[in-house]
């Protein structure tokens, strides 16, 4: 009976551990109201896609709208990390947040009245992405505001890679189900409206405001000091780098997965869904993996491998004719992907301190947003010379070196996320 009631315990607080960070009030506001939001945001952007396909039937305008809508990441998220740092940042989200809205329900009647043109979709693509710019590194940094414990920061970080992933499995599904009944119209006007919520959500939390940083520093003088402190600091470094390098030449496959749909799997929208929805699979028992972990040792190792599925995933994937295998190789890269991703988050989380956390997150997002532009860009230029299954081939390749190189600086890590004195003489060092 002893026994038994042990195990019983056992499994209620690995429940609990794997879901504490909702103890907390704030966050789970932010979870349930950016959740929603996110399910929104992966039915625009299939809709985006398809639409973009449908209209144009060009590979290549598929990559420069993709461009357009994440360039102004690599350009702006360095000066944005600085007002995170300076600044409000659940205000900021606001603005953010509302501006999002207001391009979606744009989109939404630029389609329902039938006006929409390609040349319509790139600037709002742009505006987005400006947007985004401020939105994103806010966000990242905007999770130690609304968890209290720092030893909770990587169970947090992991549930909401879950959330995301969770909206992307969910997302595209319903995406796939509106394009073949109505149409890419109600798509936006859905992500419109699911701005609300999170809107809502950031509106009724109860934040302590934090001392900032002094505001009367220029601007420049903070980026610098922002930039030499995390690209002055190797184990930082190699983790943007690594995060730069999986977005230039890894990501990118996203942007032509209408294509395998249409062209390679013989399919159409629900087949697209349905790809993108078992990327989201793969990425959601990926987060809530990580989100069971009562440790935080090891999460260098766990990038290399996670960097390794990934690219053997987008390999086969690119080799694949059958519809069901690539389904199963979408869950297989959807895992690797995320796996990598909020590791290398939780690992930035951990090592960087609280006043420089904007600009830091800035340029992991610069890192993770901004190459990914460069990235389509490439990517659809090269499909269209030599092909798309040829192209994802040579992203897969281009991740599993990365991995290997990764790899080699793994002793970098050692006592990095061990007890707060064991980090500090480990920084030290």
């Amino acid at each position: 009976m002893n026994s038994t009631e042990s195990k019983n315990d056992n499994k209620t607080g690995g429940i609990k551990h794997t879901f504490r960070s909702f103890r907390y009030r704030n966050y789970r506001l932010f979870f349930g109201g950016q959740g929603i939001s996110l399910v929104g945001t992966w039915i625009q952007n299939i809709a985006m896609s398809w639409l973009v396909y449908d209209l144009t039937n060009s590979a290549l305008l598929l990559g420069i709208v993709g461009f357009a809508g994440q360039i102004p990441t690599f350009f702006l998220t360095p000066f944005a990390g600085v007002l995170a740092d300076r600044l409000n940042r659940r205000r900021i989200l606001l603005v953010t947040q509302t501006l999002s809205m207001i391009q979606a329900f744009i989109l939404a009647i630029l389609v329902l009245t039938g006006n929409v043109t390609v040349w319509h979709i790139i600037p709002l693509s742009f505006f987005l992405g400006l947007v985004n710019s401020f939105d994103m590194p806010t966000r990242q940094s905007f999770v130690v505001d609304i968890v209290d414990k720092k030893e909770d920061l990587g169970n947090a970080i992991a549930l909401n890679s879950s959330m995301f992933n969770g909206a992307r499995l969910i997302g595209p599904s319903i995406a796939g189900i509106l394009l073949a009944t109505v149409s890419e119209g109600i798509c936006f006007l859905l992500n419109g409206l699911s701005y609300i919520a999170v809107i809502i959500a950031l509106l009724a939390m109860k934040i302590e405001q934090k001392e900032k940083v002094n505001g009367k520093e220029l601007i420049f003088n903070e980026l610098k000091e922002g930039f030499v402190y995390a690209f002055g600091y190797k184990p930082i470094r190699y983790i943007i780098f690594i995060i730069g390098l999986i977005s230039l030449v890894g990501m990118p496959y996203t942007v032509l997965m209408p294509i395998f749909a249409k062209e390679i799997l013989n399919g159409g929208p629900h087949t697209l869904g349905f790809l993108m929805g078992a990327s989201g699979t793969g990425a959601l028992i990926g987060a809530v993996y990580l989100a069971s972990r009562k440790e935080l040792h090891g999460l260098g190792r766990n990038i290399t491998i996670a960097v390794s599925i990934f690219g053997a995933g987008l390999i086969l994937f690119s080799l694949s004719k059958s519809f069901w295998l690539s389904m199963f190789l979408m869950l297989v890269t959807g895992f690797g992907m995320i796996t990598q991703m909020a590791s290398c988050n939780t690992l930035l989380q951990i090592i960087v301190d609280d006043e420089k956390r904007g600009r830091v997150m800035s340029f992991y997002t610069m890192a993770f947003m901004g190459m990914a532009p460069i990235g389509s860009l490439l990517a659809g230029s090269l499909a269209h010379i030599i092909g798309t299954p040829e192209t994802v081939l040579i992203c897969g390749i281009s991740c599993i070196i990365g991995s290997v190189v990764f790899a080699g600086k793994l002793p970098l890590y050692k006592g990095l996320t061990g007890t707060p004195d064991s980090r500090k003489r480990s920084i030290a060092k």
